[in-house]
């Protein structure tokens, strides 16, 4: 993930997708790009063509935060993408976007007890910790039973992208696996452009790349995103579909990784599934309060 081209390829397909009538310039006849020309974009960002190439080129060290900005705007960056152009010409001044030392890739040991305290507190949601390489570092007890499917047997550190791209298991416990393999990777690029020395993520691109013709195409879009908050809907084999809300914490003792929560609407048919789902992994270990569990969720 050499910055220049980063730069290079980040800017060309954020200049595809903005249309002169979206800028309010006529279209014109015989345009061969799509989307606005360099030429345009340097006009509305208020700099020469030449300054405005040799930032495509992906020349971006040393730039302003007001040439940033005016670009931003020309080009219509949401807040996520515009961070992520901030955090390119950052890297190519060789400073780190956190303004901390810059940090080695995130390691896959266990987390601090009193982290794993708090995951189990959490009881009527699912809970985990996830590092930027999208290692699943460490859950609560519903989140274990949550992500069966993907944590399995042990073995390697689970990875929500592996299982994502890899795993064939993942087109039944993602109904909308089209969208959670674009956010998937949005997200990934997101956190490249924040540390681009990772080295755990660099290799884990590689390695996606190599094997998913889908994660190729979609780490070629060049798009970003956050998490933040929403609703997702997952189809668990256990109790069936669930359709959960979410809210991302970021964890500010360890850079890079965040406390990821799901819960379902009080009184839903979620709500009462993620509790059928709670009983059914406390019961694993006591083999007939699992079988009537279990004859409860095939009754149901």
């Amino acid at each position: 993930m050499d910055n220049n081209s980063e730069v290079r390829e980040f800017l060309m397909s954020r200049r595809a997708k903005v249309s002169p009538e979206q800028v309010g310039l006529p279209a014109g006849p015989n345009r061969r790009v799509a989307g606005l020309r360099r030429t345009e974009v340097a006009v509305l960002a208020g700099v020469s063509v030449e300054y405005y190439a040799k930032l495509e080129r992906g020349a971006i060290g040393g730039a302003s935060s007001s040439v940033l900005d005016a670009i931003a705007a020309a080009l219509q960056l949401d807040d996520t993408e515009r961070t992520h152009l901030f955090d390119l010409a950052r890297a190519a001044d060789g400073i780190p976007a956190s303004g901390r030392p810059r940090r080695r890739a995130a390691r896959s040991a266990a987390p601090r007890s009193s982290l794993q305290w708090v995951l189990g507190t959490i009881t009527t949601g699912v809970a985990f910790v996830r590092n930027s390489q999208q290692d699943l570092l460490a859950t609560n007890a519903l989140g274990r039973a949550f992500y069966s499917p993907l944590i399995g047997d042990g073995g390697r550190t689970p990875n929500l992208a592996r299982f994502q791209f890899l795993d064939p298991a993942s087109r039944d416990f993602y109904p909308d696996w089209d969208a959670f393999a674009q956010m998937c990777v949005a997200i990934m690029r997101t956190e490249a452009g924040r540390d681009p020395h990772d080295k755990g993520l660099h290799d884990l691109v590689g390695e996606l790349a190599m094997r998913s013709d889908t994660f190729r195409q979609l780490w070629g879009s060049h798009d970003v995103r956050t998490h933040g908050s929403g609703t997702k809907r997952f189809h668990h084999p256990v109790v069936g579909e669930l359709v959960l809300a979410y809210e991302e914490l970021v964890i500010t003792a360890d850079p890079g990784c965040i406390l990821m929560i799901y819960t379902a609407e009080p009184g839903s048919a979620s709500a009462e599934r993620l509790g059928l789902l709670a009983s059914w992994a406390a019961a694993q270990s006591h083999p007939l309060d699992a079988e009537a569990i279990s004859l409860r969720i095939d009754l149901g």
